[in-house]
Formats: structure tokens, sequence, C-alpha cells
């Protein structure tokens, strides 16, 4: 067995590039070996200026092949035989005629001799290498004269290619390998020759390289928490920051520096994402949370006067760009955020959807409806105000703050304050995308929304505006925060709702490869708002306000601009299945959600919930049963009502009666479905009441109906669901035992269409929880 070393040095290659190259080379390395017939795997090694392949364990030689070929008939003309020949290099005694279904053939044995695995690799490799997919790439060097010069991410500089301790004889992009590379820029000089793959880390680390990323990545993450405790601060975490730093150094080394406290007049997300994207480093915080004047920066040598020349350098730059971020700070504060208002007129939200201006006005009036028609009415009332925004949590910008002081304590709905809140919420929607054209966020476009919640303050609005307005695009990810005061829940939800609804109606629809303008991320993003903040209010009634409003704009601006597909509903669907994919994860399967929506106008908190107990229903041995009953009894309904050309047993009705009606809280309220009426006993047929079936069977399982339908209904309506999957339960001995004991089909007519009338029942006692037929399994 042998071992093989492949390290390409290069120019530094851009941090966030070097994860997914690594994993394409091991991944196209070992696809070009198993083309010849080996199946290897290879660990990759990545920094700034080295992408290095170790594969251990290598045969030293393929194994020899033999493949029987199949050529022309034998009485072919002889041309055709001389190609087969030619094709296959073997010689003319050596085909063998033989018969097969279709005719006589000739066949070639085709027999390949084992290579050595040096020559293998001679071949794999520039392959490989050849197939590696940059984002961005470029020529170099006279060669790069020519459009048929190589292209790759930085110039290549060298090549090692060892097996063991040989040169394996290869051409990479014009360079020729060897076993020759270089340490460190700065703190090595000298070439290095490696000897092996099992010697080539630890010569590395005696030139200052460290190979191994998680290992660079330890170091700094360590090292810049020991900076920041040495000084009596503590570090904000920022895993993705560790990372890049990791991409950047091939010999890191933490170092504290400290600026300017007046600086901190700049609001901390400013100060933050200038130190992170600008300068990649890592903010401190002191023991009360607040932003200290201090930073992490990571050097890339061991300097020989403790890296203090290293602090000074970037302290000045970091002063620069605060210089900077405290001008746009104070330029834009100079005006009220109402005064940018006209500016949102040049920012063109869609071609037939109008301006941002627009759009904010359409926000404004949509968070105004939300207060005042009580979709956000039952959430708490906040606390009395404090007069400074809390500091943004979550989204990058992490630490220790300070509780919000927004949260109210207690229970208390909006009441007479109500109309205060409404007049709160459209002001903040308003103003919601002011901020788009000030100064800061054209720099820090990352800051819109937070910067406008911080000039809303400055300029005197209220603090739940402002708030607001620096909360309206949240949540924006999976682990991001949720608003939960009134008026911020309001303009955040206003603005989704928007956005999902107008962009659908344009027909700008998500599809499975192409979603610009983040509609997947506004789904889910109102699908937090709502079952977060627990606001029990139905979809359909939602999205019908939304939709006036927004087809008032399009028409305003394309007559013809409405898609013709279109229609609310889709939202509604659409809304559904990202709740069917965000609950996936909690463990709720998308069927089950299916069967709870199906038919009703979903109130999301309601469905949510009776989801969760469906889903540890069916998976009891109850409930499995009683599901496995319901499929049978559904489709011997199904089949029955072909045949008699009835739709329902024992009951009039134009529909078989397979669909979900909801009691409420899933019905009732906010224009949603009334109660669907269950079939009972009484009125049946002259040889058997409508509802029982034949024999004591029968009767069992309607006493068991009587019972089990009411409880089941009532339960749901108290949202009780626990008790309403209890009640379901009681049915699964009775329904058991009818199909036992009774045959469905009796030659009686009578007596069949009572049992199936029993059936119905059954089916319909089931539905008043969900639709069964939805659920798979």
């Amino acid at each position: 067995m042998a071992d093989f070393l492949l390290e390409l040095r290069t120019e530094e290659i851009p941090a966030r590039m070097q994860a997914k190259a690594a994993d394409d080379l091991a991944r196209l390395f070992g696809e070009a070996m198993a083309a010849r017939g080996l199946a290897v795997s290879a660990q990759v090694h990545v920094t700034p200026r080295r992408l290095a392949l170790i594969a251990c364990g290598l045969p030293g030689a393929t194994a020899p092949t033999r493949e029987e070929r199949r050529g022309p008939r034998a009485d072919a003309p002889e041309a055709a035989v001389a190609g087969f020949l030619k094709s296959t290099g073997v010689a003319r005694d050596a085909l063998v005629a033989r018969d097969d279904p279709k005719g006589r053939f000739w066949y070639a044995a085709i027999e390949t001799p084992g290579r050595a695995i040096a020559d293998v690799l001679a071949d794999a490799v520039p392959e490989a290498v050849g197939k590696l997919a940059w984002p961005k790439s470029m020529r170099w060097g006279a060669a790069s004269a020519s459009m048929d010069s190589p292209r790759w991410v930085r110039p290549l500089s060298g090549v090692v290619a060892l097996l063991d301790d040989m040169i394996v004889p290869m051409t990479i992009l014009g360079i020729e390998a060897g076993r020759t590379t270089r340490g460190h820029r700065f703190m090595s000089h000298e070439p290095l020759a490696i000897a092996n793959a099992h010697a080539y880390a630890a010569q590395l680390r005696d030139m200052h390289v460290i190979l191994d990323a998680a290992e660079r990545r330890r170091i700094i993450a360590d090292g810049a928490r020991a900076c920041a405790a040495a000084a009596g601060l503590v570090l904000i975490e920022d895993a993705g920051l560790v990372a890049e730093n990791a991409g950047l150094t091939e010999w890191p080394m933490p170092l504290l520096g400290r600026f300017d406290p007046a600086f901190l007049e700049v609001p901390r997300e400013v100060i933050q994402l200038t130190m992170r994207v600008n300068q990649k480093y890592f903010a401190c915080v002191d023991a009360e949370g607040a932003l200290a004047p201090a930073f992490v920066c990571v050097a890339n040598i061991a300097a020989a006067d403790g890296g203090a020349g290293i602090i000074e350098g970037n302290r000045r730059v970091l002063a620069a760009r605060l210089s900077d971020a405290r001008f746009f700070w104070e330029q834009d504060k100079a005006k009220r955020l109402e005064d940018y208002l006209p500016g949102l007129e040049r920012i063109v939200f869609h071609e037939k959807l109008g301006t941002m201006r627009d759009k904010a006005e359409r926000v404004a009036r949509l968070a105004r409806w939300l207060v005042e028609s009580g979709a956000v009415g039952a959430l708490p009332l906040p606390a009395p105000l404090a007069l400074s925004l809390p500091p943004l949590g979550g989204g990058g910008f992490s630490g220790v703050h300070p509780p919000s002081p927004y949260r109210g304590e207690g229970n208390a709905t909006v009441g007479s304050e109500g109309e205060g809140l409404a007049d709160l919420a459209a002001r903040a929607g308003r103003l919601a995308k002011a901020d788009l054209v000030t100064a800061m966020v054209g720099e820090f476009p990352e800051l819109q929304g937070v910067m406008g919640g911080h000039y809303a303050l400055a300029a005197g609005e209220d603090a739940r505006v402002a708030a607001a307005v620096r909360d309206h695009y949240r949540p924006v990810g999976p682990s991001d925060a949720v608003p939960s005061e009134p008026v911020s829940v309001a303009v955040a939800l206003a603005d989704k709702l928007d956005t999902l609804m107008a962009l659908f109606a344009v027909g700008e629809a998500p599809t499975g490869s192409r979603d610009p303008f983040a509609l997947r991320r506004a789904a889910l993003g109102i699908i937090r708002l709502i079952l977060d903040n627990r606001i029990r209010w139905n979809l359909t009634r939602l999205n019908l306000q939304v939709v006036s409003s927004v087809l008032s704009a399009i028409y305003h601006y394309d007559p013809l601009g409405v898609s013709t597909d279109f229609r609310p509903s889709i939202v509604d669907d659409y809304l559904l299945e990202r709740l069917q994919v965000q609950q996936r994860d909690h463990g709720i399967s998308h069927d089950v959600i299916a069967a709870v929506a199906h038919g009703a106008d979903p109130d999301l908190v309601g469905l949510v919930n009776l989801s969760r107990t469906l889903q540890a229903f069916v998976g009891t041995d109850d409930g499995a049963n009683l599901l496995a009953a319901y499929k049978r009894a559904a489709n011997i309904l199904a089949i029955e009502a072909k045949r008699d050309g009835v739709e329902r047993f024992g009951v009039p009705s134009p529909s078989l009666g397979l669909r979900l009606a909801f009691p409420s809280p899933l019905s009732g309220e906010g224009g949603l479905r009334d109660t669907a009426t269950l079939p009972q006993s009484g009125g049946g047929t002259a040889a058997q009441p409508q509802g029982e079936g034949s024999g004591t069977a029968g009767q069992a399982l309607a006493a068991a109906l009587d019972a089990a339908a009411a409880d089941a209904a009532a339960a749901v309506a108290a949202e009780d669901f626990t008790a309403a999957m209890a009640a379901l339960a009681q049915l699964r001995a009775p329904i058991d035992a009818f199909f036992t004991a009774t045959m469905v089909n009796d030659p009686d007519r009578a007596i069949r269409l009572a049992n199936l009338a029993l059936l119905q029942r059954f089916v319909d006692a089931v539905h008043s929880v969900a639709d069964f037929s939805r659920i798979e399994g």
C-alpha cells in the first residue's frame, strides 16, 4: 500500500471559496480514480495559499481486467469486421463467432493489464484538477495572451505530487510536479523539500504554516476570547468571522486593540458591522453588555514587538472607517426620518406595483387594519416605554443585551388603546422604508430597518414606532428573533403579507430553482409571526384584505398587470405548503397538516396544535388501527357510491362527505365555516333505522358513535385536542368488531344500506377532527 500527496500552491485563495474547493477536489479525485477502477477516498486541507490532498492506502497497481465485446454479425462485410478489430485492438484470429437470440456475431475478448498506481495518478489528478470550478477565475503570465490559456482562481505557483517518497511525474496547468514547496509568506524564506505525505503537516508547521483549518479556527476562537478576558471584556462570539479569519491566515495570532470611546456615540450595530465586514475584527462588550471601545484582530504573523505595530496600524484603519460612519450618522439624523419619504419615489419596488413609497403606504394601511380589526388585538400591551431602542439581538449582532423595555408583564388586550395603537402602526408602516435612501444604509445595506429605528428615535418618534421600523423585516431566518409588541407585529406582518400577495398577483411566484424576491422567507416570516404571537386569525380573511390593496396598486400602474393564473387562495395554499415544511422540523409530517387543514379556512395556531396532537395519536396502536379502519370504510363507501349512484348513505347530501368541516376554533369566527352537522340515528329505511347496522356489532358501533361524535366535536370546539383523540379512540374496538362480525354488503339491500349508513356516520365522526384520507400509511 502507498500514500499519495498532492499540493497545489497558489496566490491567496479567497476565504469564502476555500471550503467548497476542498470538498470539490476530494469528490473529483474520487470520481477520476473510480473511472480507472479504483475506489479511493482522500482528505483535503486548505489554507490561503495551498490546496493539499492526501490519499492513503493506495494499491501498488490496478488489477488486470477482461472485457468481452460483441462486434458485427458473422456474415458482415469485411470492412465492418476490420473496423471492429481496430476499435478493440485484437487480432483477426482472436475473434470468436457465437450464436445469440439475434443471430451469429463476432466476439472479442479485450484484456487490459494492470497499471502501476503512479501511472494512474498521472492521468487522474490533472483531470480532476482541470474540472475544479471556481466562482471566479483568472489567467496569468505570458500564456494569458491567449484565450486558450488555463484559468484558475489565482496564479498557480507550484505542484507537489508524491507517492510515498517518489515524485509522480505530471503537469498541472503548465506546472511540472516536484517535491518542493514554500512555507509562510513572511516567516519562512527557504524552499522546503517534502519527504512524504506523513511528514507533510509537520514540515509545514516547522515553516509556520498550520495546515488544518479546524486547528486554525480553534486557535482564533480561543485566542480571541483570551485577549478579551485579559482586558476584562467579553468577546462577542461570531463563528462566521472565526471561519473567515481562518481562511485568511496560515499562522493566526489574535491581538486586542482599542479605539477612541468617542466613536461609541455611533449606533452599536454600525460599529459592529464596520469592524466585521470591512476589517474582519471581533467586537467586545463590558460586564454590563455595553459595547466596549475595543476590538480583536487576527494577525498572520508572530511579530517581534508582540504585535504592537500591527495593533496600531489596525487602530488607525478602524478610526478612518468609524469616522466615515460617524459622518453618515450625523448627516442622516440632521433630517427627520419622514423627510426621506419623497426619496422613496425614486426606488421602484416592481414595475407593476409602483415605487417603494407606494409600498410603504400599503403597509401603513394594512398595519392599521390589523390593529383595528383585532388581528393583533390579543397581544399583550407594552409596558411603560423607555425612551431608547433596545439593542438588536440575533441576526449576526450577538452579545450581552439588556431586556427589551417594550415587553408587557400582563395579559391585557388592546381595548381602548386600540385606536392609538392603530395610529402608531400606520405611522411605523409609512416610515418603515424611509432609511433606504439614507447615506448610512447606502454604505451598509445590511442595516436597513435597524438604522430607520435609530433615526426615528432621534427624530422624536414614539419608541413603539421606532421599534416597529427597526424590526419590520424580522424574522429574516429560522434563528432570528420574532417581534412581539403589537405595533411591531402589525407592521412586520403587513410588510410580508403585502410582498407575498403583490408578487404572486403579478406572476412572480417562486419556482423550484428561482426565488429572486425571497418569497419563501417572507412566507416563513408570516408563519412565525402568527405562531409565536399566537394570533388567532383566519388566513383567508387576512389575505382578502391584502388583495384589495394590492390589486388597486396594480391596476393603477398596469391595468393588465394581474397574472391570469392569480387567485387569492393560491397564497393560502402556498402558506400551508411552507407551514408543512416548517413544521417538519418540529416532527409533524406534511400529510398530518394536510389532514387538519383540508377544507378549512385555517387558523394556524389551532391548526398546528391539532396537528401536533394528531401526529402523536396516529403513532399509537389505537390511532394506527383507527386509521386502517377509516380507510377501509372510506374505500367501501366510495365503491358502493359508484355502484348505487348515491353519494351519501342514509342522509341526502350532494357529496360523499369526505371533506373536512371544522368546528370552532378552526371554524365559525372570523368568516370561517360553521360546524358540520353529523348524521345521527333515526329516519332510516323500512328494514333498519338509519345509522344502525345489522346485528349486535352494528348496534354497539351506533351507540359508540352517538357518544364519540358528540365528544369529539365538543373537544375540538374547546381546543382540547387530546380529548378529541381520546373520543376517536373509543371507536377503535367497536369498528373492529363491526368489520369482524358483519358482512357489510349484505344480500338484503335494506341491511346493506343501513350498514353503509353506519360507516358513513363513522367516517363523518372521524372528519369532525381531521380528514384521515390524507394521512399516509
